[in-house]
């Protein structure tokens, strides 16, 4: 058994959920001493560069959770044409949606029909379509932007196990994005549907929407989640966060084609261009 093997086999007996609500109480706590501790040991451990921040220091921010999901100075990453990236992070896979299936990792793959949810129809509607795959690692920025401009049509909280999502994970344990906790966000565009999946992993205290606040997660069965006006957002918009990391899954359909030098295995900036639309 390999290292990546072993990481990936003792997340399953792992009680996920109640270490990541222990893990959110603790996020969330205000007390000074102690998430100044927090924040400037993470900001070491994981070489955060804070200098796109509106914040700089771990004394701005409330708690933990605070920074996590801090701001950046407006203009620290510039909107590109066509498709952007949603997130800070690294391009874990993109393509072409094959026979309804997403390259998880090399001899992985999984479904679009299972990442929605269970819903054949949306799932048809990327049939030739293409997908990214973004992993926002723990020094990344964490909020979650508009890849182009669209009209919420619905969205829809799946219940799930919560491993970890990074690249070991992703390599050793089948169907992880459609396995895990997740908020499946369905867009209309200019050029077709789009979905955004914000998935859940290990220690992810909740996932937020700009439109609903923090989604509670507890349902057994997914569950359609209310809105009650209108919401459309354009591109490079802010559309939802994670307290704590995670990944994005975009579904969009045929006509899009990523750029020659966009590959797996990228890092991306949120804003920057990933993609461009075929003319109708």
């Amino acid at each position: 058994m390999n290292r990546d093997q072993l990481f990936a086999w003792l997340q399953y007996p792992l009680p996920h959920h109640l270490i990541s609500r222990l893990a959110g109480h603790l996020a969330d706590c205000p007390t000074p001493w102690l998430k100044n501790a927090m924040i400037t040991q993470f900001i070491k451990t994981f070489d955060v560069d804070m200098n796109d921040a509106v914040h700089k220091t771990p004394g701005d921010y409330r708690t933990f959770n605070e920074f996590f999901t801090r701001p950046l100075v407006e203009g620290a990453r510039p909107i590109g044409a066509g498709v952007v990236s949603p997130a800070d992070g690294l391009l874990s896979q993109c393509g072409t949606i094959e026979d309804g299936h997403l390259i998880q990792a090399k001899g992985h793959t999984y479904s679009v029909r299972s990442l929605l949810g269970g819903n054949k129809n949306e799932a048809a509607a990327y049939q030739d379509g293409q997908f990214a795959t973004i992993y926002l690692s723990p020094r990344d920025y964490h909020r979650v932007h508009m890849p182009v401009s669209g009209r919420l049509v619905s969205t829809r909280y799946v219940p799930g196990r919560i491993f970890s999502v990074n690249q070991a994970t992703a390599r050793e344990v089948p169907g992880l994005f459609a396995r895990n906790e997740r908020l499946v966000c369905h867009f209309e565009t200019e050029f077709g549907p789009m979905a955004v999946v914000l998935i859940g992993a290990m220690i992810v205290a909740g996932i937020e929407t700009v439109w609903s606040g923090q989604v509670t997660p507890g349902a057994k069965t997914p569950q359609d989640c209310r809105f009650d006006q209108e919401i459309t957002l354009e591109t490079g918009e802010e559309l939802g966060r994670f307290k704590l990391g995670s990944s994005v899954v975009m579904c969009l359909p045929e006509g899009v084609r990523f750029h020659p030098d966009v590959d797996a295995g990228d890092t991306v900036r949120m804003g920057q261009s990933l993609a461009t639309v075929d003319p109708a």
